[in-house]
């Protein structure tokens, strides 16, 4: 394992948080450890972060799911938000991890759909 792998997988250990990709159809979806730093105050404006959606996520998190894809879906907390991109990131030759960017940020709000 090399420095990259290692220093990725420490900091999605000690800053992530649990997330949910899922495919854009709902056929498969997977629990994994992202993690996703804060906006910047350049990029809030309006209290609104203007910016993309960026999370960072391990390879072997998508054991059984596939590759990421364009329209696939991740649901962090209360909010889902739409796929644009997903670059991997390699430590030498082997893909080590994924950057996921996307958009939206929609909220849904679980007690209204109780009633």
């Amino acid at each position: 394992m090399g420095w990259i792998t290692q220093s990725r997988r420490r900091q999605i250990a000690t800053k992530g948080r649990q997330m949910v990709l899922s495919r854009a159809g709902g056929t498969a979806s997977v629990t994994l450890m992202a993690y996703a730093p804060p906006a910047q105050s350049a990029q809030i404006t309006n209290d609104m972060a203007q910016a993309p959606f960026v999370a960072q996520i391990m390879a072997d998190a998508l054991s059984g799911y596939g590759l990421p894809a364009q329209d696939d879906r991740v649901q962090d907390g209360p909010k889902t938000y739409t796929l644009t991109d997903a670059q991997p990131v390699y430590d030498g030759p082997t893909v080590c991890g994924w950057t996921l960017i996307a958009a939206g940020g929609e909220t849904h709000d679980n007690a209204s759909s109780l009633l």
